[in-house]
């Protein structure tokens, strides 16, 4: 192999579940002599051994999983998907007897110092990795560290570690369509941080789905905060040829952009269309409220913590796909207007 073997690949020669090719390397019962010599085959020719780190660290135990964030913590702040996603970890970790360890980190460096730090001193027993970045390097850190891990999305380098994934390309599909088919034309889309997975990932989704229907996608970048989107919609609705419609890449940003449309005199849904992301609670309480694609963090918490004890536990976990993400109409969206609204 070109690359270096996982316990995957040894589950997927012999025909088996990762766990029982860990309960084989662990020496737990309840495996077949023939099973149990099928899995041993295929590691030694796959040249697969157990991590030693990793099993070095089963033997001691934190009771804590961690939680490392490389973002503004003003961001984080205004972010509702982190609090929601928490609370459904900490559902789940309640009844497990463990707790979640918290860091925010400013920068990269900082973020992969942290990782090295919990694993040295046995801080947790694992932890999630959320906001994926493009050929991220905590994927191969953690394995080298043996600290277990759940990533948060399907990394786009080789990864040992489950995955818990929805599909949001679905509800975007949805949002898009539901928009031509009410007569938008030129359909903005105002986009995540492009060095997360997620945010590009989104973005490209958009464009795809509104020039295959014929639309006139325009894209600006920004990072998931309000301050972000609120800039971004001021620029788009004071050029020459504003959007008669906006897709936001989060609720807070889409919420952002409501106000700075209403200051500059757009009548919304009348004059100007909008939708957010992630399905926050916040977004049916606006007026008009708030069309949106649902995203359930804290089921994607509790899918994550889950997944996490059942690797600590027993060495291995299956990934989780969770339901694709359904557009959510609210009142925020409309025909586009017949006249101009500067005209008008």
């Amino acid at each position: 192999m070109s690359r270096k073997p996982t316990i995957s690949d040894v589950a997927q020669q012999a025909g088996v579940s990762k766990g029982l090719v860990s309960f084989v390397f662990n020496g737990r019962p309840g495996v077949s002599a023939g099973t149990r010599e099928r899995i041993l085959t295929a590691a030694a020719e796959l040249g697969w051994s157990p991590n030693p780190n990793a099993r070095s660290l089963t033997t001691r135990t934190a009771y804590a999983l961690g939680l490392v964030v490389l973002r503004d913590p003003t961001i984080i702040g205004s972010d509702p998907f982190f609090p929601a996603f928490i609370s459904g970890v900490e559902s789940v970790l309640a009844d497990a007897g463990r707790v979640m360890v918290l860091s925010v980190v400013p920068d990269e460096e900082r973020e992969l110092a942290t990782y090295r730090k919990l694993a040295a001193e046995s801080r947790v027993d694992g932890v999630f990795l959320t906001d994926l970045r493009h050929a991220d390097p905590r994927i191969s850190l953690l394995d080298g560290l043996g600290l277990p891990a759940v990533t948060l999305g399907r990394p786009d380098v080789p990864s040992v570690f489950p995955v818990i994934d929805r599909d949001y390309g679905h509800g975007i599909d949805a949002v898009v369509e539901r928009l031509r088919d009410l007569g938008h034309v030129r359909i903005a889309h105002v986009a995540g941080d492009d060095r997360m997975l997620h945010g590009t990932r989104r973005r490209d989704q958009f464009a795809e789905a509104v020039t295959s229907r014929g639309g006139e996608a325009v894209v600006v970048a920004a990072d998931f905060s309000p301050d972000a989107g609120a800039q971004a919609t001021h620029a788009l609705l004071s050029s020459e040829n504003p959007p008669t419609a906006i897709v936001f890449a989060n609720d807070p940003m889409a919420i952002a952009g409501m106000a700075v449309a209403q200051e500059l005199g757009r009548r919304l849904p009348d004059d100007l269309s909008i939708t957010g992301m992630d399905g926050s609670e916040m977004s049916r309480y606006l007026f008009p409220p708030l069309a949106t694609v649902g995203n359930d963090p804290a089921e994607w918490g509790r899918a994550a913590a889950r997944s996490l004890l059942t690797l600590i536990e027993t060495g291995a976990s299956d990934d989780v796909t969770l339901p694709a993400a359904a557009f959510i109409p609210r009142g925020s969206i409309a025909p586009p207007p017949t006249v101009a609204p500067s005209t008008r």
